[in-house]
C-alpha cells in the first residue's frame, strides 16, 4: 500500500502528526508512506524510518514569486515529483484549501482514494474545500486534541483502532542510558551537570513569557547545578537571547541550526522548559522532561498529556516563576522514578 500524507506546516502541527504515522506502520507494516511538507520542516522528517519519501513543497514562496521563472520551474518540478507515484490513499491532515489542492494533484492508483476531515474541530483551522475535493471524509469529535485528531482520521481511513500507546517515532531520550544522572528535586547532580534548554521563542508574541521570569528561572536552574542552554531561530530571538545573557551569566548558547540538527542535539538534554511553540512540542516528541508554559487555555489541545514527566502549566495572565519551578521539580522526580 502506498500512502501520501499532506501536512505542510507548522512545526507543532507536523510533530503532532508523527504518532499517526507510527500507528499506520504498526497496523500496516508494509505500507510505504510519503509526506508533503514545507521546506522549513523537511529536515525533521528526513531519515525517519517510518517515512519513505519527503516531498518538499515551497508553496508560500512560489505564490509570492509566481511571476518569477525560477519559481515556476520549481513548482513544476514539485508537481512532477508528486505525480511520479500512484497512491492507494492520499490523506489530507491539514484541512485547508491549499492542502486539499495539493492532495488533488496527486495521482491515484486504480482503486486509490483521497481522504479528508469532514468538519472543523475546536481550536483548529479548517476549510470546507478539503472535504469537497476528497473521495471520503470523516466526522471527528468537536473537542479533540491535535495529536488525536490526526490519529483518528488515519485510523478511520485505514480501518483500525487507535493504539493505546502513543509513540512519536523519534529517537528516545539519551538520558535513559547517558552519563547524566537525573536530578532528584533540589539535590541535582553537579559533577557532570545535566542540561536544560529554555525554549523562549514563539511565533506569537502573546504566547511569550516575560524576560524577568526567564531571568529568575535561569538563576534557579543554575543555582541547582544545571547547565542552562538557550538557542534562537531568528534575529528577534537572538536579540532576546543576548538580552537574557546580559542579565544572567553562565548560560550556554547554541547556534542557530536546522530542525534536524536541533532535534539530534536536544536528545542529549535532561529536559526543557518552554512556551507553547514548535520546539517545545519537539521536546515532548523526544521524550524529554518538559514543562510547557501556556498563557491561554489551549493546553488541553496541544499540551503534553501522555507522560508523567511532561506537563503543561496554564495561568492568566501568565504562569509565575514559582508555578513553573514547582512543576519542573515534580516532573524531574517523576522521571527519576521510571524503571
Amino acid at each position: 500500500m502506498r500512502i501520501l500524507i499532506v501536512k505542510l506546516s507548522s512545526l507543532g502541527d507536523v510533530i503532532h502528526t508523527l504518532p499517526a504515522i507510527v500507528d499506520i506502520k504498526k497496523n500496516h507494516p508494509q505500507a510505504q508512506i510519503d509526506w508533503v511538507v514545507e521546506p522549513a520542516f523537511a529536515s525533521l522528517l528526513e531519515g525517519n524510518a517510518n517515512i519513505d519519501r519527503v516531498i518538499v513543497c515551497a508553496l508560500r514562496m512560489w505564490l509570492k514569486n509566481r511571476l518569477d521563472a525560477s519559481s515556476r520551474r520549481m513548482a513544476n518540478a514539485f508537481l512532477r515529483e508528486l505525480r511520479q507515484t500512484p497512491y492507494d490513499l492520499v490523506i489530507d491532515l491539514q484541512g485547508l484549501s491549499k492542502s486539499a489542492l495539493i492532495a488533488r494533484c496527486a495521482v491515484l492508483s486504480p482503486s486509490g482514494q483521497r481522504v479528508a476531515m469532514a468538519n472543523r474541530t475546536e481550536g483548529s483551522s479548517y476549510e470546507p474545500l478539503t472535504r469537497w475535493l476528497a473521495n471520503r471524509s470523516y466526522e471527528l469529535p468537536q473537542r479533540v486534541g491535535a495529536v488525536e485528531r490526526a490519529r483518528l482520521l488515519c485510523a478511520m481511513a485505514l480501518g483500525y483502532e487507535v493504539p493505546q500507546t502513543l509513540d512519536f517515532g523519534m529517537n528516545t531520550h539519551q538520558a535513559h542510558g547517558s552519563e547524566h544522572a537525573f536530578p532528584s528535586g533540589e539535590q541535582m547532580v553537579k559533577a557532570s551537570p545535566p542540561q536544560v534548554l529554555l525554549i523562549h521563542g514563539t511565533s506569537r508574541a502573546d504566547k511569550s513569557w516575560p524576560m524577568s521570569h526567564w531571568v529568575a528561572l535561569s538563576f534557579r536552574l543554575l543555582d541547582a547545578g544545571m547547565d542552562v542552554c538557550v538557542t534562537y531561530a531568528s534575529e528577534s530571538e537572538l536579540d532576546f537571547v543576548k538580552a537574557l545573557m546580559q542579565e544572567v551569566e553562565g548560560l550556554t548558547l547554541w547556534p542557530q541550526q536546522s530542525l534536524g540538527a536541533l532535534s539530534k542535539k536536544m536528545q542529549g538534554l535532561t529536559g526543557a522548559i518552554g512556551v507553547d511553540s514548535g520546539v517545545s512540542h519537539l521536546a515532548v516528541a523526544l521524550d524529554l522532561v518538559h514543562v510547557q508554559i501556556y498563557n491561554f487555555p489551549t493546553h488541553w489541545r496541544t499540551g503534553p498529556f501522555h507522560n508523567p514527566h511532561q506537563v503543561s502549566v496554564f495561568e492568566t495572565p501568565t504562569p509565575t516563576v514559582e508555578q513553573v519551578w514547582a512543576h519542573w521539580l515534580q516532573v524531574l522526580e517523576k522521571r527519576q522514578t521510571l524503571p
